[in-house]
């Protein structure tokens, strides 16, 4: 066993389940701090042991509201004023990263504004797990370590022997991390492409690829109202798949995400803990990544090699 003296990890308010987590896997107490809220909605972070030379790992991730944004720039903040020696960013879900580029006029890059957001404050390491657009590693001129929630969710895939295997993509944009499923477990390749006539109304959802009699799983990074994804399932299982799940690394889930998996044809959606539910489901079922981010902490802390924890 390292000495980790020298390591301390805090938490923000809504990510202190997964953080709890983590500090179990690596041997160590979850560090003690406040935050005051006043009235109006303002809110202050403090300390309340001393942070003085050592290196500080603050675990949030940046899902909606915003405060968990502001929350986890300020706690950057005090740990800088308060002499800390690094200052490292676990960011299991990297909110924003949806606004990569200028996809029309007069838009913002809003990943780019939150990652110099996060330079301002001082952090010197971003720790992060599937971002929505991997070049927003490049946003950052400081080091981040990008791990895939695949390291636990393949396994757990694998364990369930499926036979006549087939990953899918819901999208065309998702076939590059399909196709890299596919290869993992040296199964078919599903591609799912899907026609609008309007905006924000799938009119038809077509399936490109071998379906009938496959135990088909579909793949992504984050599910938010399900619509796209239960699209896929429910034509999947009427081209004759024999059953179909889905795994994605975040669990978004807004708006009637939970009803429309319900209502859908997947037998079981799979996601890491990198985002809280909001509530329980029958077909849902979470799969902690807390041990992942334990041991990559460990290894960046005695400057080893992460790069077991990037399976696909």
């Amino acid at each position: 066993m390292s000495d980790l003296s020298e390591v301390k990890i805090f938490a923000g308010e809504k990510s202190e389940y997964i953080a709890k987590a983590i500090t179990s896997s690596i041997g160590l107490s979850l560090g003690k701090m406040s935050v005051l809220h006043f009235s109006d909605g303002e809110f202050v972070t403090a300390y309340e042991e001393t942070v003085r030379g050592q290196h500080v790992f603050i675990v949030q991730s940046t899902f909606p509201p915003s405060d968990n944004l502001m929350e986890l720039l300020m706690m950057i903040d005090a740990a800088k004023r308060a002499s800390a020696y690094k200052v490292i960013a676990v960011i299991p879900y990297f909110g924003f990263a949806r606004q990569d580029r200028k996809d029309r006029p007069r838009i913002t890059i809003g990943a780019k504004l939150v990652a110099n957001m996060l330079v301002a404050a001082g952090v010197d390491r971003i720790m992060t797990m599937d971002l929505h657009a991997d070049q927003i590693q490049g946003f950052f001129d400081i080091p981040v370590d990008h791990l895939y929630g695949s390291m636990v969710l393949a396994p757990y895939i694998q364990s369930l022997k499926l036979e006549n295997l087939a990953i899918a993509s819901p999208d065309i944009g998702g076939s590059k991390r399909a196709n890299s499923w596919a290869k993992h477990f040296n199964s078919n390749l599903i591609i799912c492409h899907k026609t609008r006539v309007r905006p924000n109304e799938v009119a038809e959802m077509k399936a490109i690829g071998e379906v009938e009699g496959k135990n088909v799983v579909i793949v992504d990074d984050m599910i938010d109202t399900a619509g796209t994804i239960c699209k896929a399932a429910d034509t999947l299982k009427q081209m004759g798949a024999r059953t179909v799940r889905a795994v994605a690394t975040h669990a978004v889930l807004s708006g009637k995400a939970y009803e429309n998996i319900e209502a859908s044809a997947l037998e079981e959606v799979i996601f890491t803990d990198s985002i809280p539910l909001k509530k329980q489901s029958p077909k849902i079922r979470i799969i902690s990544v807390a041990e992942m981010f334990a041991e990559t902490i460990r290894n960046v802390y005695e400057h080893q090699s992460i790069s077991d924890h990037f399976l696909l």
